[in-house]
């Protein structure tokens, strides 16, 4: 299997790398971050870049890009621990309304996304699901020729920022999907751990509109699987960071009169580092390039899973081992390892840890 990126893949990456350079380093991203948690600017530049239409159909006024296409963007992104709702919109949100949207919704949608008008939210996670994707409460009702939505919904990512939310509610005996409008919910927004932002949202009689006509869960598992591979994309971002930031200190940083790199305990700890940041992204390269072949569903299900678990035990590892390295520094908020420990302890819980990708790439191989 071939690891590179093609051509105009690596140039989109080198692209996203240069802006980051210029306009993203650590100091402009803790002003975001201390602000309104985002930048208005950033995603300007992203929707002109074309990132925001990467995944969105070319009929649509995007790219019809896949996993393996956005996978250099996530890798630069988690590097530097963009805090935009990239994710939630250009892949979760583009990906849901591609897929089961009408044409009439396509039109309406898709274009203002890539365009960076339109940001979206998918809703789904409740109460005690836990990692259950088919664990939906929140109800859906028809009300003349319309729908309400009843039902709370945990932990949605950039719930703050988005106009409109993809929000999943029983209708019948069957999990569905709907648009709802942001004004239409009740949305108590915080940050998480690593900076960016989410909210929790309480639905009480909320006008929606319905988003495909059949039972969404296989979409949502699927559409979830696409995410989940990004993430881990994202992750092999943020642990070469770690890895990169780390040999550099130990060259600089010195103790009895020496770098404390030449001290044969601390290079095959960062010799660790480096392997395991290498097998995470051979595992995520799979898990891509899985998704864009369309392959049977058990064969996405285990190498998305086998990523995932591969990239929750590195990052655990990676993480760990760079705080460690860098000493009392490694803990500060001056310091960007800390945040990319942080960033990286979510990645490791984010769609699933290591435990539930195990079980169900178990299930997935009986």
């Amino acid at each position: 299997m071939n690891f590179d990126y093609n051509e105009e893949q690596q140039l989109l990456a080198d692209s996203v790398r240069r802006f980051i350079q210029k306009d993203y380093d650590f100091e402009a991203r803790r002003k975001i971050v201390a602000g309104e948690g985002w930048s208005a600017a950033a995603w300007r530049t992203f929707a002109e870049m074309g990132l925001l239409g990467l995944a969105v159909p070319a009929e649509h006024g995007g790219f019809g890009g896949g996993a393996v296409d956005l996978m250099g963007v996530m890798e630069a992104f988690g590097e530097a621990l963009v805090v935009e709702p990239f994710l939630p919109t250009a892949a979760l949100g583009a990906r849901l309304v591609a897929r089961a949207g009408s044409e009439a919704q396509k039109n309406r949608i898709l274009p203002q996304l890539a365009g960076g008008k339109l940001k979206l939210a998918f809703a789904h996670a409740e109460t005690g699901a836990r990692y259950d994707l088919s664990s939906v409460r929140a109800t859906a009702k028809r009300s003349g020729a319309g729908w309400r939505l009843e039902g709370e919904k945990l932990g949605v990512l950039a719930a703050p920022l988005a106009e409109m939310l993809i929000v999943s509610a029983v209708s019948g005996n069957a999990v569905r999907l709907f648009l709802v409008n942001a004004d239409q919910a009740k949305i108590t927004g915080y940050r998480n751990l690593d900076g960016q932002l989410a909210g929790d949202i309480v639905l009480l009689d909320a006008a929606a509109e319905p988003l495909g006509e059949r039972d969404a869960l296989p979409l949502i598992e699927e559409v979830v699987d696409f995410a989940t591979a990004l993430v881990c994309a994202e992750g092999v971002g943020a642990m070469k960071y770690a890895c990169d930031a780390t040999l550099e200190y130990l060259k600089t940083r010195k103790q009895f009169g020496v770098p404390i790199g030449s001290f044969q305990a601390l290079q095959h700890r960062i010799v660790d580092m480096f392997i395991a940041c290498e097998q995470a992204r051979s595992m995520a390269c799979l898990a891509c390039s899985k998704m864009d072949s369309h392959e049977n569903e058990r064969e996405r299900v285990r190498a998305v899973s086998a990523a995932k678990i591969k990239v929750a035990d590195s990052a655990r590892l990676v993480s760990q081992e760079a705080v460690q390295l860098h000493g009392g520094m490694g803990m500060t908020e001056e310091l960007k390892i800390s945040h990319t420990f942080r960033r990286l302890t979510l990645i490791a819980q984010q769609f699933g840890d290591a435990d539930h990708h195990l079980e169900r790439f178990t299930r997935a191989g009986e």
